[in-house]
């Protein structure tokens, strides 16, 4: 299993190679977030969806995976609870717009090795149009997907951070609930 640290000072002017957070992952798990790239607090930190303003930690409580609203320094607590966080391109920045389709498409190569090592039921990207680029699937859908990875199902969310206003918080906990109530059956 590996898990992010503590990270360094945000203050310090390192690149965005240098800020890339250790993936929170175990073999088997129920659900393996995916994430389009650490942004620059997560970066600094070493925790995922660290920025205040990332819905994240409070739909994934909405939805039924945590019974309470975690905090990006708890998130090893979500291993015992069968879901994982990786990222489609380790490289923090300051946001998705700063990634070239020739890295997101090097990160599903990576991406897909990991799955097979580590039998997750389900991946959920988190993140539509960096999904559609990096897997060459322009009109994918949120939910899931009619293709495997591995030997994942495919699930496709809109990414939870606070600056993507089209979705809000009651209809991602509508889209995060049914990946749990798929992710968690039996």
């Amino acid at each position: 299993m590996s898990q992010g640290g503590s990270g360094g000072d945000p203050r310090e002017a390192r690149s965005g190679a240098e800020l890339a957070i250790a993936d929170l992952v175990a073999p088997n798990l129920a659900v393996l977030f995916c994430g389009i790239n650490p942004g620059m607090v997560s970066g600094a930190t070493g925790l995922h969806f660290a920025r205040p303003g990332n819905r994240f930690w409070k739909v994934l409580c909405a939805a039924g995976f945590t019974d309470r609203v975690l905090a990006p320094p708890e998130q090893v607590q979500l291993l015992a609870s069968g879901i994982g966080i990786t990222n489609l391109v380790d490289r923090a920045t300051t946001g998705a717009a700063d990634l070239s389709s020739a890295e997101l498409r090097a990160g599903a190569d990576v991406l897909e090795d990991k799955v097979r090592a580590l039998s997750p039921k389900v991946v959920a990207f988190l993140g539509m149009q960096a999904y559609r680029l990096a897997f060459r699937r322009p009109r994918a859908a949120v939910g899931l997907q009619g293709e495997t990875l591995g030997p994942a199902s495919v699930w496709l969310l809109p990414n939870p951070s606070g600056l993507q206003a089209r979705y809000q918080l009651p209809e991602l906990v509508t889209m995060f609930g049914e990946l749990h109530r798929f992710a968690m059956a039996g």
